[in-house]
């Protein structure tokens, strides 16, 4: 288990804004930072990072908290491997408690942690084996350096070799304990009924190892050396619990922080193709790794930045079948530019064959909108048959369909009006036509679903809500217990019944009302936090919102987040002229005012409560029926003198007639 003092050396070292960075198009408002949520569809930024507080704020998903619980939530980490990632990020090095280690050791482990455990004992193993054998050295690293790969780049990348011996690292990896169940769901043996010693899926191959956006190995490509061997010159992992090829892009943990600078992508088929431009200098690129683009690897782009270069292949035959992954990447929102190498060029060759700098400009010059390069590929077949021109054109301006932006649309529209001659009005009706056309078959898909899948309407139980007195304490239990977390060691300067100044903070004052009540908290979340005060005070400790924001308990972290970073926080009201009133300018008068409406609005619950036990009473035990009476009288009598106190009026609402 990882020790205390390096956990708090990580806490103290990063920061959320640039771990957050990496994911999210943050962009500064006023003192924070703002983005699009990466946890949920939306076009107005929600997703709030207060570089101040060190936490983060998705207000579309209400989840929020620190570096570390962003990391859980996006990579799908455990506590200690976000802990870990970080320590890497910023070169911490970690400290391992030997003693609860040896503990933790013995818990089985999940599937998943083995998955991704098995992973990194395979990708080191191949890299030794491409470095530190002869086979290896003399196969392996020749293939590489034939391709002129520099030793830098093969390691950045993580190149290695799978040894021509049938079950090599199967054995290998059985020898350290790992079983042929977890070797077969990681795709990285195989076990036919006529071997049961099992065999390498990737023998005698170069080794590409797959990425996660944060890392992490989740899966491999291998190609094979072999020209007279009959079988798929690429092989790529099986789809498994940790690699889902239609979410991950090759090349983009190595190509992320250049993506971000540059505010570019550039989009191309193969592995070598990314490896050969990075080392040419050229790292923000990214490979789909011969799938189809899909939807999830472009929210992947669209993270780092909504501008994307496709590069093809000059002879490329598949060009064509581009035209979807066009119309995916306008309805995501991306502007998109298209470049065709010359024939007999891919990417690969282009760049060893150029400068760096040659390279990118003949890709920032040549690379086209993507209305040029369908009006070029789609204008070549046609000739002079003016019924399929009106089909090429039919065809880009259904893509300008799939542009979201209404003012990005009509510009394009323009483009395909002033490049063929048409009238814009036609274009629009065209236009019009085409999003019919996709909005019927849209309704159409979703009508079978339906009728494959009935839709089931649960209508969810709101409890608190239902009664009016439990819903009414808990609100102002959490207020106070907010105003803890983010005011707690304000000092706050008050006077005694002999009107002699004293001073107390907020939270010793809130503290001491919980205890003169013997209030029994309702959310188990503020009981914690108030329990963790308590022991803090114990100890002359003040322990506020900063103290619980690194909780490795959810509901506690969001608790804390919320109070610490209220709704307020989404709008930059500076940037308009507008200066309204901060939460908390007037703590004193809030905090004073809260004690006292809570204190009354736990009452008018006791008196809910004591009633209810009155009718369970009524005629079986006198005795316990008239000692009921008699507290529902005296509870009463104290509400009606808090409400004179804090002038309640129970149909003119709180504070309406207070005299100024």
């Amino acid at each position: 288990m990882i020790s205390k003092q390096t956990i708090d050396k990580i806490f103290s070292t990063i920061r959320v804004e640039e771990i957050v960075g990496e994911y999210v198009q943050l962009k500064r408002a006023g003192s924070n930072f703002k983005g699009l949520s990466p946890f949920h569809e939306e076009k107005s930024p929600s997703f709030v990072v207060s570089p101040s507080k060190q936490i983060w704020k998705d207000f579309s998903t209400g989840k929020g908290g620190t570096a570390i619980s962003f990391l859980m939530e996006i990579e799908n980490f455990t506590y200690p491997e976000a802990l870990r990632h970080a320590a890497k990020k910023y070169g911490i090095e970690v400290e391992e408690d030997q003693r609860e280690f040896s503990e933790e050791a013995k818990h089985a482990q999940t599937e998943k942690d083995q998955l991704y455990k098995i992973h990194e004992v395979a990708n080191s193993y191949y890299q030794e084996i491409l470095w530190d054998s002869e086979e290896g050295k003399s196969i392996g690293l020749a293939y590489f350096r034939e391709r002129e790969l520099k030793d830098d780049i093969i390691k950045k990348f993580q190149l290695g070799y799978s040894p021509e011996k049938k079950n090599a690292f199967t054995a290998y990896a059985e020898e350290k304990g790992y079983t042929k169940e977890i070797l077969e769901k990681s795709g990285l043996s195989i076990f036919p009924e006529n071997t049961p010693s099992g065999i390498d899926r990737f023998r005698e191959r170069v080794i590409f190892p797959i990425h996660s956006f944060s890392g992490r190995v989740l899966g491999f490509g291998a190609r094979i050396l072999k020209s007279n061997v009959k079988t798929a010159k690429y092989l790529n992992s099986p789809e498994t619990e940790i690699y889902h090829k239609s979410n991950v892009l090759y090349g983009l943990n190595q190509s992320k922080q250049a993506i971000s600078k540059k505010n570019i992508c550039l989009l191309v088929e193969g592995y070598m193709d990314v490896i050969a431009l990075h080392m040419s200098g050229i790292e923000n690129v990214v490979a789909s790794s011969g799938t189809s683009l899909t939807t999830e690897q472009i929210k992947l782009i669209k993270r780092l930045t909504e501008n994307v270069t496709i590069l093809f292949d000059g002879d490329n035959a598949g060009i064509k079948a581009s035209f979807r992954s066009i119309d995916m990447l306008l309805t995501e929102g991306m502007n998109i530019r298209v470049l065709l190498f010359p024939d007999g060029d891919d990417p690969d060759s282009f760049s060893r064959k150029h400068s760096q700098e040659y390279v990118e400009k003949f890709i920032e010059n040549e690379a086209m909108d993507f209305i040029d390069f369908k009006a070029e590929i789609l204008l070549k077949e046609v000739g002079n048959d003016p019924i399929k021109k009106a089909e090429a054109i039919r065809d880009i301006v259904k893509s300008v369909g799939f542009v979201q932006n209404a003012l990005k649309r009509e510009v394009y529209l323009k483009e395909v009006s002033n490049k063929f001659g048409l009238s814009e009005q036609s274009l629009f009706n065209e236009l019009d036509v085409q999003k019919q056309i996709t909005q019927n078959q849209n309704q159409h898909v979703q009508q079978q679903k339906e009728k494959i899948q009935p839709k089931l309407e649960i209508v969810p139980l709101d409890e608190e809500k239902e009664d009016p007195y439990l819903y009414d304490v808990l609100f102002m239990e959490s207020k106070l217990v907010d105003h803890m977390l983010m005011f707690g060691d304000i000092v706050l300067k008050r006077r005694n019944e002999k009107n002699e100044e004293y001073q107390i903070t907020v939270i010793e004052e809130i503290l001491m009302h919980f205890e003169e009540e013997q209030y029994n908290f309702l959310v188990k979340g503020n009981e914690i936090i108030i329990n963790q005060v308590r022991e803090g005070i114990q100890k002359d400790e003040l322990r506020s919102g900063n103290f619980f924001v690194t909780f490795m308990d959810e509901e506690i972290t969001s608790k804390v987040v919320d109070a610490l970073m209220p709704l307020d926080e989404l709008e930059n009201w500076g940037s308009r002229n507008i200066y309204p009133p901060n939460y908390g300018d007037k703590i004193a008068e809030q905090v004073q005012g809260d004690v006292l409406l809570h204190k009354y609005r736990y009452i008018d619950y006791l008196i809910k409560e004591t009633a209810r036990q009155l009718d369970e009473h009524r005629g079986t035990d006198e005795a316990k029926y008239y000692e009921l009476i008699k507290k529902i009288t005296l509870l009463k009598q104290a509400s009606i003198r808090l409400s004179n106190i804090i002038e309640y009026s129970p149909i003119k609402g709180i504070y309406v007639d207070r005299k100024r």
